[in-house]
């Protein structure tokens, strides 16, 4: 017989929606944290950075990033292979991919215009060589292709490319778990093993053997572990004591290894926080990397009441809208991301000036989500309803 706190613990973790129509608050506000951090971090020297979730743990906000978007495509995807059949989900994965394709290029093309247009810093250094991308501009002619292949992923333009790798699984993610409800387990821990082996290492640049700094066949391990526990296919832990109490510890006792000023100031753990570095490895996702978000996304999913009831208030709001639009909002983050360091080359990085430009930059995001929701609300031309949102 289940105790009322164990059903309460499952709704707390459980992912699906009651309701077709209704959204998962947790989602959406996750998701828009994940996307207000990921812009604090990719503004070039923001010291705003100090303080974002990866300063004092082993996980940081691409894990939320990947796990709610595992999630979320659980609803957009999932629910069209069930419904409407393998070939016509996979069709519609095939359709988003493509989609995920022609937005990196074009990311990549307009970022490259910008800092090719701007120069360099008022101290001298090139833009160009900031974001790394000199051998782009020295030989264009041969690396375009190599882009266009996705053989050459600079570093800052490398989310993108490992999400559609990632989507590009599901169908035999799907067809695993028709086949047999472990079935994707195992496939996603057979890759991952293969990954950490460096067996799966995809070329990032041809003039190196740097591998994709985000290696998607390591981070589908996260991804799919929030698509099948949104569909149920992977039961969520109930509410434990034992289980909070352990997370509790364990995201504590990673701080002394994260953390910049105990590094510095420790040996020790400086010596350990090394030792540790393949198990915290972010290219391939350590497995460290893994124990500390579940932990934290245990404690939070718990924190916030089961469903997300205590999400509640204007802030949620405002925040939720960034989560409900996160594609557009990313690739517009990467654009003011870079804008916005440009501007603080020019009026310095005091306090007021950063806090300045964050606070900016927030500004964008959510303006971007609203503007990006009030066009999807739009009725279509041909039958009057709402544009449906894609994932």
């Amino acid at each position: 017989m289940t105790r009322p706190s164990e059903l309460a613990g499952r709704e707390a973790l459980s992912s699906a929606p009651a309701g077709r129509t209704r959204r998962d608050p947790r989602l959406d506000v996750f998701r828009g944290l994940g996307m207000l951090i990921i812009l604090t971090a990719h503004i070039p020297d923001n010291t705003w950075i100090l303080w974002i979730p990866a300063r004092f743990g082993f996980s940081d906000a691409t894990e939320m990033f990947v796990f709610l978007s595992g999630m979320a495509s659980a609803i957009a995807f999932g629910r069209v292979f069930d419904r409407d059949g393998f070939a016509r989900g996979t069709g519609r994965v095939a359709r988003r991919v493509w989609q995920i394709y022609w937005i990196h290029v074009a990311v990549f093309v307009v970022i490259a215009a910008l800092v090719a247009a701007a120069g360099a810093r008022p101290g001298g250094e090139s833009y160009i060589v900031e974001l790394n991308l000199p051998h782009f501009f020295a030989d264009p002619m041969g690396l375009l292709p190599r882009f266009l292949t996705l053989t050459y992923v600079p570093n800052y333009f490398d989310i993108l490319p490992m999400y559609l790798v990632i989507l590009a699984l599901m169908p035999a993610m799907i067809l695993a778990e028709r086949l047999y409800r472990a079935l994707p387990f195992m496939l996603m821990a057979a890759i991952w093993g293969l990954t950490q082996a460096h067996l799966l290492d995809l070329p990032a640049e041809p003039w190196s053997d740097r591998p994709w700094f985000f290696d998607p066949f390591g981070w589908q391990l996260l991804f799919y572990l929030g698509f099948f526990l949104m569909r149920r296919t992977l039961p969520a832990p109930g509410f434990s004591w034992m289980l909070i109490t352990l997370a509790v510890v364990f995201v504590l006792a990673t701080v002394p290894f994260a953390y910049y000023r105990i590094l510095e100031a420790s040996p020790f753990f400086g010596g350990w926080a090394r030792a540790l570095e393949p198990l915290t490895d972010k290219t391939h996702f350590g497995i460290l990397r893994l124990a500390h978000f579940l932990a934290l996304a245990y404690l939070a999913a718990h924190l916030v009441g089961p469903g997300g009831t205590r999400l509640k208030g204007a802030a949620v709001a405002v925040i939720s809208k960034v989560g409900q639009q996160t594609l557009a909002v990313f690739v517009s983050g990467m654009v003011a991301a870079q804008l916005l360091g440009m501007a603080l080359d020019h009026t310095g990085r005091g306090p007021l000036a950063t806090a300045a430009a964050n606070l900016a930059g927030f500004a964008v995001l959510i303006a971007v989500a609203y503007a990006v929701a009030w066009f999807k609300a739009m009725p279509a031309r041909t039958g009057g309803a709402p544009v449906a949102e894609a994932a």
